[in-house]
């Protein structure tokens, strides 16, 4: 940087940099309003995941009780026997 710019070269230099942080904070904003809505769908997503796969569990223990509670073809003694 040059010792002798002019107030007139640093008034455009400073306005430009709160430019760009006007600029950047806009966007910092953005990305963190949508970082939230990400973290918000990935917990309603967890959530969904483990109930589905406590629904999941729960019927593959329905289908083996049932299994074990009634006899299939394979468990039945033929009728000549």
């Amino acid at each position: 940087m040059s010792t002798d710019a002019t107030p007139a070269e640093l008034a455009r230099r400073l306005e430009a940099l709160e430019s760009r942080i006007a600029y950047q904070e806009h966007w910092l904003d953005t990305l963190d309003e949508a970082v939230a809505g990400q973290e918000q769908r990935l917990s309603r997503l967890e959530r969904l995941n483990a109930l589905m796969q406590e629904k999941i569990r729960d019927q593959q223990r329905a289908l083996q009780e049932n299994d074990t509670a009634t006899p299939g073809p394979a468990d039945e003694v033929p009728p000549h026997y």
